[in-house]
């Protein structure tokens, strides 16, 4: 391994564990949840965040903001919010000698960091707004297409108990999103020490660590690390171990599954697993790796059938049993 590489993979540790440390400033435990999302940024992926209110959701991204020197918008879902409040609209302006022309006032997508607040208390149609954002990097407005500044990178957030006014993600914008984490509420010791930091006259401060530039030279060394044929066809295994119609599926999988994993499953497996071998000082990707980021890479792009719907199975269960009996 040549000692330039060896630098750029020190240069990505040393600047991923920065940035944890100084979100963590803010963020009491919650570790796994911020090492997501830094993955899901690193990777140039977008994250889904599903919680009951006030975990600390909002507060993390926009701790984010402050440590990159990132541009952030935070667009707060409701029923009534259009697609032209999201990606923008052209309006007719006025010059100084009173000529009338069209002019693109650009929406809040427009930066590097979006928190999408309680997205599944939008319509379908104004969600679908987000879809080539997410997936192009790009909008098209009033047939003009128009690139977005990288990074871009999405946060939603959505609360997994109030149903009441809101409409499920479809599996076409689920599948868009890298990771889905959960977060759980914290135990005696973090809340004690949340309401210690939370309750005094200033948050602690954080400093930045590095700018958009530096976030997109991060995302290459990612997608230099090495996976041998044997890993990439465990993750693989994986992936096609979610689909019930697969004769080698587990039967659970047939049981309780309608719809397996897409392609973008096994991009996120591999893609976060690079990820961990960097981190873990490693210049390859192993099974281990594959293993640690399955759940929040798969959880979201399962369609249970009626039976697992009616039966109450978690899709973690499912993928937990993958694990289990895949080699």
């Amino acid at each position: 391994m040549s000692e330039q590489v060896e630098q750029k993979h020190e240069e990505f540790r040393e600047t991923f564990l920065k940035i944890q440390q100084e979100v963590s400033k803010r963020i009491v435990g919650q570790k796994e949840i911020i090492e997501g999302v830094l993955i899901c940024l690193m990777t140039g992926g977008h994250a889904l965040l599903e919680g009951v209110p006030g975990l600390g959701k909002t507060l993390l991204i926009r701790t984010l903001h402050e440590v990159l020197d990132l541009e952030f918008s935070r667009i707060q879902f409701t029923p009534d919010l259009m697609p032209a409040d999201i990606v923008g609209t052209t309006v007719v302006a006025e010059d100084e000698d009173g000529r009338k022309f069209f002019e693109f006032q650009p929406g809040p997508v427009f930066a590097n960091l979006v928190l999408a607040d309680e997205i599944n208390r939008a319509t379908p149609k104004t969600q679908s707004a987000l879809l080539e954002a997410m997936q192009e990097k790009s909008v098209t407005v009033a047939g003009q297409h128009r690139d977005l500044d990288l990074p871009f990178f999405v946060m939603a957030t959505q609360n997994p108990l109030e149903m009441e006014g809101t409409y499920p993600l479809p599996e076409a914008q689920l599948d868009r999103f890298f990771f889905k984490l959960k977060v759980e509420f914290p135990s005696l010791d973090e809340l004690d020490i949340v309401m210690e930091r939370t309750t005094k006259r200033e948050m602690p401060a954080v400093d930045k660590v590095c700018d958009g530039k530096s976030i997109n030279e991060l995302e290459q060394i990612v997608r230099d690390i090495l996976v041998a044929e044997d890993v990439r066809k465990y993750a693989l295994r994986i992936v096609m171990g979610t689909h019930p119609e697969v004769e080698d599926a587990p039967e659970k999988t047939k049981q309780y599954v309608r719809y397996g994993s897409s392609p973008r499953g096994a991009q996120a497996l591999i893609l976060a697993s690079k990820v961990r071998a960097i981190l873990d000082g490693r210049y390859n990707v192993a099974r281990e790796d594959i293993q640690a980021v399955a759940l929040p890479s798969l959880r979201h792009r399962l369609i249970l059938s009626f039976e697992g719907e009616a039966e109450g199975v978690d899709p973690d269960s499912i993928i937990q049993h993958l694990l289990e009996v895949i080699d």
